[in-house]
């Protein structure tokens, strides 16, 4: 991926389908993934999985070393099969290297077989579906793709994801189907080369995707088509990445932000598109806080780029908050936010370019005491059945809006 400030053409992956299901009302620190025992062993608490429908997908990918290009799921180097009834089968290279009735152990030993020694990826095929039990973790080290082409049930394992890459670089899931109610769906932090591709999680409480606050940041992150159903937190959750581009994130039914982006530079997102995301919340469909796009010298020239944002109901539609910026937001939709349609306080170098904004919460530009005052705003709007407003008043804020909104600006 190159690393420069520019705009791009959205190239995305194949739409997730979305199955009706109830909003989850977990926490982090409330969660079950209703499993009686963290051991693999206990073969009794794990339940069969029935695998995804159509996961082929042919995404574009940035990364030259992304062995799964252009493939459609399965065919790795290492691959696991089996089912909870008839045990479960790893080979590499068609020699077998497990063979039982544990899950996550096939998953491990379907590892742990590549080459210790590979300088390019080696691939990871899981057909099988299964429940990888409580406190269990699938860690991706360097050179690595990993795709689960049935369905992988989490377990609870906290402060950790059920997919995790930690300290690595070259590191790719193509596909993924998840279910279940981890802490973390993924876990990253100090990776540099990461792609994801066509992830789909319904999941039953937990937060899907997390970049680490308090770990080394990462570099050269691409993610292709999420989609997050049912999350109890984030749907997405990002800190500290220097050059990201998201092609698409979807989310239904989660308790916080859709795509959460933080103390991150040089960026693009394609789409967000939410519905009932972070309902009774201050959070939103697409939030930007903690610094995010401001650069090392501590300037907000653009580097932030978002093509769309598409958001119905649930609690904000867009929040640039606590001194984040250098951000352009092409387009947006917005309908019925039980909170502010759009908030923006304490941000700098902020424009939104085109969209609608129909009921709902109110349009506001706002400060806080504790940082520098708003300023570098514009904002381009159809609003309609909303108000719009600036309090306090900010720095070169400009207005361009039609529609029937009331204004109460500076």
């Amino acid at each position: 991926m190159i690393r420069t400030v520019r705009r791009k053409t959205a190239v995305l992956g194949t739409a997730a389908l979305a199955a009706a299901t109830a909003l989850a009302s977990f926490v982090l620190v409330n969660q079950s993934a209703g499993a009686e025992t963290a051991a693999p062993g206990d073969a009794s608490a794990a339940s069969d999985v029935s695998a995804a429908s159509d996961v082929s997908a042919a995404s574009d990918v940035s990364a030259a070393s992304d062995v799964s290009a252009a493939q459609s799921c399965g065919g790795g180097d290492a691959i696991v099969t089996g089912s909870q009834s008839s045990g479960f089968t790893s080979t590499y290279h068609g020699q077998t290297v497990y063979q039982g009735e544990y899950y996550i152990t096939a998953i491990w030993e379907a590892i742990g077989a590549l080459d210790p020694n590979r300088g390019s990826q080696e691939r990871v095929s899981v057909m099988a579906s299964g429940w990888i039990g409580d406190d269990n973790t699938i860690d991706l080290p360097s050179h690595t793709a990993f795709e689960v082409c049935g369905t992988l049930d989490t377990g609870y394992a906290a402060g950790k994801g059920a997919v995790q890459a930690i300290g690595v670089s070259d590191v790719s899931v193509p596909y993924m189907n998840m279910t279940g109610a981890p802490y973390f769906g993924m876990r990253f932090a100090d990776v540099h080369g990461l792609h994801l591709g066509d992830i789909d999680m319904y999941l039953s409480g937990g937060l899907g995707i997390r970049f680490e606050r308090d770990m080394p940041g990462s570099t050269d992150v691409t993610m292709d088509d999420i989609y997050v159903e049912g999350a109890g937190s984030h749907a997405v959750e990002t800190w500290n990445i220097d050059g990201f581009d998201i092609g698409r994130v979807t989310a239904r039914d989660v308790g916080e932000s859709g795509l959460l982006i933080q103390n991150s530079t040089d960026g693009w997102v394609g789409t967000v598109d939410g519905d009932n995301v972070g309902s009774g919340t201050g959070y939103a469909t697409f939030r930007m806080a903690n610094n995010n796009g401001q650069e090392s010298d501590g300037g907000y020239d653009t580097n932030i780029w978002v093509d769309n944002v598409i958001s119905r109901g649930g609690g904000r539609g867009v929040f640039c908050v606590s001194q984040s910026g250098g951000v352009v937001i092409e387009h947006v939709d917005l309908a019925n936010n039980g909170n502010n349609s759009i908030l923006i306080e304490n941000c700098y170098n902020v424009s939104i370019r085109s969209g609608t904004v129909n009921g709902g919460g109110e349009v506001r530009v706002a400060a806080r005491d504790e940082f520098p005052n708003t300023r570098d705003v514009w904002i381009y709007l159809e609003v309609n059945n909303t108000s719009v407003r600036e309090s306090p008043c900010g720095e070169n804020v400009n207005w361009d809006i039609s529609g029937n909104a009331s204004l109460d600006i500076c």
